[in-house]
């Protein structure tokens, strides 16, 4: 029998990079990394509200500075990722959560440009920001990954194909990097957030929350992105070693409920 070996579930001294991070899950999965002791990268296309996050932490205690960073610009990623790196001495964890809200009919005008940007956003930013990460996650002593999807990936809503199509495109390439990615030590895992408290959801009516998380929920409620944000911190734990190319719900039991 072999012997017990003590496996660490700290990410202090750490570097985390989240896009998106400016509100929502991406600030929440910030806060909970900066509050375990991470360094943090935080960037997103909108400056103002980046620098507050980063701020934000910094009161808090933790480590933390701001980049904008605009994911469909490939020029951008490369310098962003770069100067995150050279900042910190290191990159170690890398959170793709950078995301929009885009609902488009099939036979609606304005198709063709909703699916562009959806993808450009959502999906073909993910390996861009993922091939200017590699050479700094090689050098990690614990190299993560995890992009964040959606339960559109694994059943969708009408009118919503190019979120649909953008997000199971993410769990296509989340399978596909861990098994290329494997040998090497990264781990590539994918979280798909189902209903969550964030800024695409406020224009839903509190009563309309309601109903649909009480009819399509086991918890019956709408999730908070602090429970998202504590998934994938656990993901990225030094601990987590053994755990590459899966997705999981984070939905309150919304894909597990028949009726």
């Amino acid at each position: 029998m072999s012997d017990f070996r003590e496996l660490s579930r700290s990410v202090k001294g750490l570097t985390v990079l989240v896009t998106g991070a400016a509100s929502g899950m991406g600030r929440a999965t910030a806060l909970v990394f900066a509050a375990e002791g991470a360094n943090v990268a935080v960037t997103d296309i909108n400056a103002e509200a980046t620098q507050a996050v980063a701020d934000e932490i910094k009161e808090r205690g933790g480590s933390a500075k701001a980049w904008t960073l605009d994911v469909a610009k490939a020029d951008d990623i490369i310098k962003v990722v770069g100067g995150i790196a050279a900042h910190f001495g290191g990159l170690d964890i890398l959170i793709n959560n950078a995301g929009l809200s885009l609902r488009a009919p099939i036979d609606a005008d304005g198709y063709d440009e909703a699916w562009t940007k959806a993808l450009a956003v959502m999906l073909t930013a993910h390996p861009r920001i993922i091939r200017a990460a590699l050479p700094h996650l090689r050098q990690s002593k614990c190299p993560r990954i995890v992009n964040i999807a959606s339960t559109e990936a694994l059943g969708a809503t009408a009118t919503n194909s190019p979120y649909a199509a953008a997000k199971a495109g993410v769990t296509g390439l989340t399978r596909a990097l861990a098994v290329e990615l494997g040998r090497e030590g990264i781990t590539v895992n994918c979280i798909c957030p189902g209903p969550i408290r964030t800024g695409i959801t406020e224009r839903i009516a509190e009563e309309h929350k309601t109903i649909f998380a009480k009819r399509r929920t086991a918890l019956g409620r709408y999730g908070d992105p602090e429970e998202v944000a504590h998934m994938t911190l656990s993901l990225c734990l030094p601990a987590a070693s053994y755990l590459t190319g899966v997705v999981i719900p984070v939905d309150g039991g919304l894909m597990a409920r028949n009726a």
